[in-house]
């Protein structure tokens, strides 16, 4: 008997084994590797970099190939070594860096480098809507590129991520300017940025109270310094506020009130920016005329045109010019003063997006799941998909979605 029950178990755990099994299935397409293309900057006194050695060690261990410009790390004091130990090929022929299938830059392509690029290539660069011209976009969708414009890429907060990376920077490195030609070695008054027991603190106006002006009031007042914000919105205003967490001068833009505090402070920060042309004027040069000698301007709205009167545009050569014995200080790329921060802050936002492109197995997959990248997209194998682009320089518009879906 007990002999008899033990085969019948076991035949029917045998037939157990026997039944269908669950199964699992694939989710997404498979794994792609990707071959990335850093070349150098040639743009004017661009020294940032779109990817330190460390991204590139994580895109490597991820399977991924990455080919260097030799030199393109030096602006930002990153050595060819250091970029070759992390797994990257380099090379002294720019071609070569062409080749590859994905590019990420910081500065657009020249006319000259899209002619290297092929066919079918991906772009990731900014797109410097100020200076472009119709003959890069036509460069672009003759050699039928997929081109993604970096400032238009946001995060899971809805948040312009390198655009609030790099203003988060530039706002912060603006009031440092400020304490290096506020002091005497410079030419400055021979202040120090802030005060301290019994001497009353600089003074300090920003105008703009977006997260330049926000950052720039951060670090006025971990500094010591005296800060008045001025903001044609209330709703700016508050939010700075709020972000601050910490009661300070506020206003809107009443010329009464902006002109008796820019002409008794010590520095004045120029941050308005424009979300179509060139940015208001709001100083006249009247006003700069009236202010305390030595005193230091900081137009950091000049890549727009700038907000003061009195605004040249300078670089980081030749930074500061005096004028009615104010210092101006007019450079657009500010960021490029700190080249190396302002590259580990673009490359926590590069590296993901690349590791995101190869899991999901190429661009035209990413397009397909991530609404974020559709956004960014102004060329799609050869099409423009932007409407603003489209209306700006009188091109054929193409529906990205449409594209998208007669692809699958």
């Amino acid at each position: 008997m007990a002999t008899g029950l033990r085969e019948g178990m076991a035949d029917i755990a045998r037939q157990g084994l026997l039944q269908t099994q669950e199964a699992k299935l694939e989710t997404r397409n498979k794994k792609n590797s990707l071959y990335i293309g850093i070349p150098k900057e040639i743009s004017f006194q661009e020294n940032r970099i779109a990817l330190t050695p460390l991204s590139v060690a994580l895109l490597v261990n991820n399977g991924h190939r990455v080919v260097l410009e030799s030199g393109a790390g030096t602006g930002a004091n990153f050595t060819d070594t250091e970029y070759a130990e992390q797994g990257a090929k380099i090379t002294y022929n720019k071609k070569e860096v062409f080749e590859a299938d994905i590019l990420v830059k910081i500065a657009p392509p020249t006319l000259e480098e899209i002619d290297l690029m092929h066919k079918g290539q991906t772009l990731l660069s900014s797109l410097q809507i100020g200076t472009l011209k119709q003959e890069y976009l036509k460069a672009l969708m003759h050699k039928k590129i997929n081109a993604l414009c970096f400032e238009n890429l946001r995060d899971e907060g809805n948040v312009l991520s390198v655009v609030r990376a790099m203003s988060e920077i530039v706002g912060s490195t603006s009031i440092l300017i400020a304490a290096e030609y506020l002091s005497n070695v410079t030419g400055g008054k021979g202040l120090m940025l802030g005060g301290f027991t019994g001497v009353p603190p600089t003074e300090i106006v920003i105008l703009g109270a977006g997260t330049v002006g926000e950052y720039a009031a951060r670090t006025a007042l971990a500094l010591g310094a005296e800060v008045k914000v001025f903001d044609s919105s209330i709703y700016r205003l508050r939010r700075l506020q709020n972000n601050l967490g910490s009661r300070v001068f506020t206003s809107v833009m009443q010329p009464i009130v902006l002109n008796k505090a820019i002409v008794t402070c010590d520095v004045v920060i120029g941050a308005i920016r424009a979300t179509h042309g060139r940015s208001p004027c709001i100083v006249m040069e009247e006003t700069v005329a009236r202010m305390k000698p030595h005193s230091v301007v900081i137009d950091v709205s000049i890549d727009q045109g700038g907000c003061f009167e009195t605004s040249e545009v300078t670089n980081h050569t030749n930074p500061v010019f005096r004028k009615y014995d104010v210092i101006h200080y007019c450079v657009p790329n500010i960021a490029s003063r700190v080249p190396r921060t302002a590259s580990y802050a673009l490359t926590n936002i590069f590296a993901p997006i690349l590791l995101d492109i190869g899991e999901f197995g190429g661009l035209v997959n990413m397009v397909w799941n991530n609404p974020v990248i559709r956004e960014a997209l102004y060329i799609y194998q050869g099409n423009c998909t932007s409407k603003d682009l489209s209306d700006m320089f009188n091109l054929p518009f193409k529906d990205l979605e449409l594209l998208v879906v007669s692809n699958q």
